[in-house]
Order: structure tokens, then C-alpha cells, then sequence
């Protein structure tokens, strides 16, 4: 396929903006290195490398997958749009890249192809990384030139540290949610006595650009709407089934993440507006499943009806409220719905597996809570 000047120029610019923003975000959350600081160096940018190069070597798999099987089937895209993010309190970078398809897709079947090809390929370069980075792990007290305060504990220094006793007021804690497949290379390729502490990932630059990789590959599998595994779904059963399971996932999805955003136990003065502002959010999140304007009405007031419910049931009871925004994104600019395909073929038994397998993907993938973010505070005597 070929493409100007102009696109190659415009293409390649947007790949070296965020190869620097990401690289500047790696030395933050592995260093400690943030660019706003008054001492940074070229040194300090450079230990960014690995976290920048891991993360943008499995965007460019996931989104050249999509792009070569596009070009296959003669379907005209452009290059992948990078996305870079100004890595300023903690950001990561970069919003990922996207390709734009410009023609038509025929058939079920290039539709799938297309839609799969991309996760897969970044999903298996992700695989790559986190094994070398759990069979590469340096001795436990690499921890130690991060936070030489802990090494006054030794190598026990989690039985120590992680309290609001020891961390100082205004300090944030950072923790990832660990998944399946991320437990899985964890007990089957790393020495137990050099595990990174769950609080520690981010210092270990393969380690959490792969997670983050995997949290993106759950995220774009998701199946729902024209997301990639909205498309391996409409292509395992068909577009009236996708309606049905895209919908409820949907719901489900948009729930989960916003249980106990709104606590019943917080000051009236405060819920008088806030339940309101949270009702309209789900109210224009919900627009893509197609309702009329009453029915979208009544589901959200119904989803926060049951998520304040089990607040007030279940205070301890917490969903993610990172997951809203892509909730918002999903419901109000991508949709629930497939929208059909000109030439509706059944898949082969070839491509039927790979849809399930990219499914089973998804699962071993999805972090309920992938990132929590705990500032500490000021402990009253």
C-alpha cells in the first residue's frame, strides 16, 4: 500500500514524540526521574529506554498486525497514529496508537482477521518480554538504589514499610493488581528469591511494561462494539447474539467499575450533587447501546441504584473507578453494536479457534484492579 511523503513524515513524527514522552514516563515510574525535576539529565532520560522500548515495541506489533492483514485483503488503512502523552504525575506516556481503516471491509471473515490479528501479535511480543524479564530479574537489593531508606531493614524490609507509619504524609503508594497470565510467568519463570515486592513492579521496566501491555491487550479484547475482541465475538456468533453479549458485558463492565464511587456514607451536602452528576455520567455512557431516551433514563438509574445499594450492604465493597473512563469512551464514541458485515460467511474451524483462544486471552488479561494509587496521610496521635 503506498502512502506520501506527508504520511510517512506525520507518521514518524508522532512515533519519535511519544518514543521521548514515553521514555521520559519510563524514567519517572522506574527511576524516580521525573522531568519536572530542576537536577535532569540525559542520564536520567536515558533510564527510560527499557520501559519505552519494551512498551512501544508491543504497540507497534499490535497495531502492524492489524495493518499487514488490511493491506492483505487490499482493505485501504493508514499507518498507526502514535498518541503521545505528556508524562507529567505519573501518566505512561502515551494513549496507544491507532490505525484508521479508510475502505470498507467486506466479509465476516476479513472483518475477523483484521480485528484479531492485531492483540495476538502484541500479545505474543508482550509474552516475550515479561518471560525475559522474570528469567533476568537482578538480586533483591536492586530495590535498594531506589529506596536506600528501606535498606536499613534488610531484605525484610516489606514486613517494615508499606504503613502510614513509615511512609511519609503525602507519599503515594503504588500497586498493581496482578492477573492470571501475569501469576502464571511469575511461578513458572522467576527465582522465588528475587521476586520484585507487588509495591516494587514499577521499579522493573520489562516487568511493568509487559503488565501494562497485558491490561491493554484485556482492554482491547473486550467484546463489545467495534473494539478487537467486538469483532472476534461478532465473528464466533453472529450480529444478533453480539447485541445480546456485547450489551450485558457492557452493563456489567460499566457496574463493576462504578461500585463505591459514590459512598452513601459521605455528607449529604455532597451527595446532593454529586449522585445527579454521576447518574447523567452513566445516563450519556450508556447512549451506545441504543435506547430511547426514557429506557436509557431507567438502566441508569437502575446500575446506580444497585451500586449504591451494595455500598450501603457492603461498605468494604469496591469496584475500579479507572475502568469509568473507558466505560464513558466505549458507551458514548466506540458503541456497543456491530455494525453488519456487506458478505455474512460462517468462520472455519481454524479461525473459530483462534476466536475462542483470543477470548481465553481476554480472561487471563483482565486485571480488575490493575493500578491502585494509596497517598498516605498524616496519622493523628
Amino acid at each position: 500500500m503506498k502512502h506520501s511523503f506527508k504520511e510517512y513524515l506525520l507518521h514518524g513524527g508522532l512515533f519519535i514524540v511519544t518514543f521521548v514522552t514515553t521514555t521520559m514516563a519510563g524514567a519517572e515510574w522506574t527511576n524516580g526521574k521525573s522531568i519536572l525535576a530542576d537536577s535532569y539529565t540525559w542520564a536520567d532520560f536515558a533510564s527510560g529506554l527499557p520501559y519505552s522500548i519494551c512498551f512501544l515495541m508491543i504497540l507497534t506489533a499490535h497495531e502492524f498486525g492489524h495493518y499487514f492483514v488490511a493491506v492483505y485483503y487490499r482493505v485501504k488503512t493508514t499507518l498507526p497514529f502514535y498518541i503521545p502523552l505528556p508524562p507529567v504525575s505519573l501518566m505512561l506516556g502515551t494513549l496507544g496508537a491507532v490505525i484508521r481503516i479508510k475502505s470498507p471491509i467486506r466479509s465476516t471473515k476479513e472483518n475477523f482477521d483484521i480485528g484479531v490479528a492485531g492483540p495476538l501479535a502484541g500479545f505474543v511480543v508482550s509474552v516475550g518480554f515479561l518471560i525475559y524479564g522474570f528469567t533476568h530479574l537482578p538480586p533483591p537489593e536492586y530495590i535498594f538504589q531506589f529506596h536506600p531508606e528501606y535498606e536499613q531493614y534488610g531484605l525484610e524490609y516489606a514486613s517494615y514499610v508499606y504503613t502510614a507509619q513509615f511512609m511519609p504524609p503525602g507519599s503515594v503508594d503504588i500497586i498493581i493488581g496482578k492477573n492470571l497470565l501475569f501469576l502464571f510467568f511469575e511461578n513458572v519463570f522467576s527465582d522465588p528469591t528475587r521476586l520484585p515486592n507487588v509495591h516494587e513492579i514499577i521499579h522493573y521496566p520489562f516487568l511493568f511494561a509487559g503488565f501494562l501491555s497485558l491490561i491493554f491487550t484485556s482492554i482491547n479484547l473486550l467484546p463489545i462494539g467495534q473494539l478487537d475482541g467486538g469483532h472476534v465475538l461478532y465473528g464466533l456468533v453472529g450480529r444478533k447474539k453480539h447485541k445480546i453479549i456485547a450489551s450485558a458485558i457492557f452493563i456489567a463492565f460499566l457496574f463493576y467499575a462504578g461500585i463505591g464511587f459514590i459512598s452513601p456514607f459521605e455528607p449529604l451536602d455532597k451527595l446532593i450533587y454529586e449522585i445527579p452528576l454521576f447518574v447523567a455520567f452513566l445516563f450519556f455512557a450508556l447512549k451506545g447501546m441504543g435506547l430511547s431516551t426514557r429506557d436509557n433514563v431507567l438502566a441508569a438509574l437502575a446500575i446506580f441504584t444497585a451500586q449504591y445499594l451494595i455500598a450501603t450492604l457492603f461498605p468494604h465493597a469496591q469496584g475500579y473507578s479507572g475502568w469509568l473512563l473507558f466505560a464513558f469512551i466505549i458507551g458514548r464514541f466506540i458503541g456497543i453494536q456491530h455494525p453488519p458485515c456487506e458478505i455474512e460467511e460462517p468462520l472455519s474451524t481454524e479461525r473459530v479457534v483462534i476466536g475462542w483462544l483470543a477470548l481465553v486471552i481476554f480472561v487471563l488479561c483482565f486485571t480488575p484492579q490493575p493500578i491502585q494509587l494509596i497517598e498516605h496521610v498524616m496519622v493523628q496521635p
